[in-house]
């Protein structure tokens, strides 16, 4: 056994639940709680010393299984199934007492049959698989945290020699043979980043707006965080399947943002996976465009905008719209092969996610860097040490366009503990992150 590498000695999870301040849509859906998976491992190294890493995740069982069957206890009590067989193939590998990096660890796992094959757990459809990434994602996490706190350093500083050096070929095929990892990340995190902040489909834009304060001494509306945040980059979810509306909100969303702040902001536009084709969005885009060629101008970038299933929706290709801004796959990407089908389709862009997984999303970067690709990273409304996970992705990308932080509007309570040990990470000041901070041992969540 290698010096640098590492056993796994124990594994365990539990639950926080936790309200929403205000709710969210998910594709249709208002979202009013959630469910965080938390994570302990135990690593041994090759010299015996013993450190123990923490990974956390939002279920968001809405997002990664949406279900017109399913009723959401349904599809969360899947994902807590899902939860309990992912520790059995940590423990299962842990019994074998085989070593190794955590990325090669966790791709090991993740290729096996009991992770590849979705779940039944008792439903019909079965679990998606993106469900099953979500949930594995925080023992990944846990993994790469005590990975790093057994070195003492930072997670950023373990992905070159001497503590991982394969070939990237042996991940992401023969086209990567020869690559390091190490050529696709930095060791040390971009400073600052700019915040995406979330524009919710239910969210008021004017004081007018508010129906019901919620009275808590944060934000009501969205000239209220625009001036209170420094904001730049506002995220707005669309409906998808109203063009007028989505028309309409775009260009609400330009004219409050304008008349509050005298600064350049961009805008990206989430439609949910709801567009019916290629020819709705090119619609709303030209129809913004006429609307203000300002605010169409200030389209940084698209999500995900049809259905999430590349295979069985081939003829919603992006070409025509990413010849206007880039268009990135979200729900679709789910390993390299979807990365290239979405490419062949005529997405320019990828969105990275930490509940995909810190494995995943590290290996995909160097993809999506070697074919050019548009590049950000955006969350699962994370809070806490989750968020802290996914700023550290969005900090270490090269070329990663901004961060999202959604937590801190619609679920501050789950930020408290955090807030004090990370100034500027869970409060936003200039409408930029300060991501200097994300330098602790691990994933830097020090718990």
């Amino acid at each position: 056994m290698s010096e640098y590498a590492v056993c796994i000695k124990d594994v365990r999870f539990g639950y926080e639940d936790f309200r929403y301040r205000t709710p969210i849509k998910f594709g249709g859906v208002a979202l009013d709680r959630v469910t965080i998976l938390n994570v302990d491992m135990t690593v041994e190294t090759g010299g015996g010393k013993v450190s123990r890493g923490f990974g956390s995740m939002p279920l968001g069982n809405v997002w990664a299984w949406p279900s017109k069957t399913l009723k959401y206890d349904e599809t969360l009590a899947g994902m807590k199934e899902a939860a309990v067989q992912v520790e059995a193939g940590y423990r299962w590998y842990a019994k074998t007492v085989v070593a190794g990096h955590p990325i090669a660890i966790s791709h090991d796992l993740e290729t096996h049959r009991w992770f590849s094959e979705p779940l039944q757990a008792g439903s019909n459809p079965p679990m998606p698989l993106l469900a099953m990434l979500v949930v594995a994602s925080a023992f990944d996490a846990a993994l790469h945290d005590a990975y790093g706190k057994a070195f003492g350093l930072n997670c950023y500083h373990t992905y070159g020699p001497p503590f991982f050096d394969d070939d990237l070929g042996d991940y992401l095929g023969d086209e990567f043979r020869g690559e390091r990892l190490a050529n696709y990340i930095t060791r040390e995190p971009q400073p600052s980043l700019p915040l995406y902040h979330l524009v919710g489909a239910l969210d008021p834009l004017t004081p007018a707006e508010v129906k019901e304060p919620v009275g808590d001494g944060l934000p009501e509306h969205l000239g209220e965080w625009i001036t209170r945040d420094g904001l730049t980059h506002l995220k707005i979810k669309l409906n998808g399947d109203d063009a007028g509306w989505d028309v309409a909100r775009v260009l609400g969303v330009d004219r409050i943002a304008t008349a509050t702040a005298d600064r350049q902001f961009h805008y990206s536009l989430d439609f949910n996976e709801r567009c019916r084709n290629v020819e709705y969005l090119l619609d709303v885009l030209n129809r913004v465009k006429e609307g203000s060629p300002a605010a169409f101008a200030r389209i940084q970038y698209v999500e995900q905008p049809t259905a999430r299933d590349l295979r069985a929706n081939p003829d919603n290709r992006m070409h025509r719209a990413a010849e206007l801004v880039p268009v990135v796959i979200d729900e679709s990407l789910l390993d390299l092969e979807t990365l290239l089908l979405a490419r062949e389709q005529g997405y320019s862009g990828v969105a990275f996610k930490a509940c995909k997984g810190q494995t995943q999303s590290l290996l995909l970067a160097a993809a999506a860097q070697k074919f050019g690709l548009f590049r950000c990273v955006q969350d699962l409304t994370c809070p806490g040490a989750s968020l802290i996970h996914s700023a550290g992705l969005a900090a270490h990308i090269p070329g990663v366009a901004a961060i999202e932080s959604n937590s801190r509007q619609y679920c501050p309570a789950a930020n408290e503990q955090w807030e004090k040990r990370f100034p500027g990470v869970f409060s936003v000041r200039n409408g930029r992150m300060n991501t200097a901070l994300l330098t602790g041992p691990g994933l830097g969540a020090v718990e």
